[in-house]
């Protein structure tokens, strides 16, 4: 077991992490706390300009206005 001391800034340098490395600290008690590293998701494959400007298609986002029917509504006359 290791020990370290907090800084000035409230800070404990951990060795082993790693930068990027995200941690979750439960207080168990006023003189304990459980440091848990969290797995972050991996990123899975890459979309194609294909299958991104199909999604986009499929989007509820659409406009059903046109540009210029909303610069009219929004533009001062």
């Amino acid at each position: 077991m290791s020990t370290a001391r907090a800084d000035a800034k409230k800070r404990i340098v951990i060795r082993t992490a790693k930068p990027g490395e995200v941690f979750d600290i439960r207080r168990q008690d006023d003189d304990r706390y459980l440091l848990v590293r969290l797995q972050q998701p991996g990123t899975g494959p890459r979309m194609t300009r294909e299958e991104c400007l199909n999604a986009i298609a499929r989007s509820p986002l659409n406009m059903e206005m046109s540009w210029d029917r909303l610069r009219r509504l929004t533009r001062e006359a």
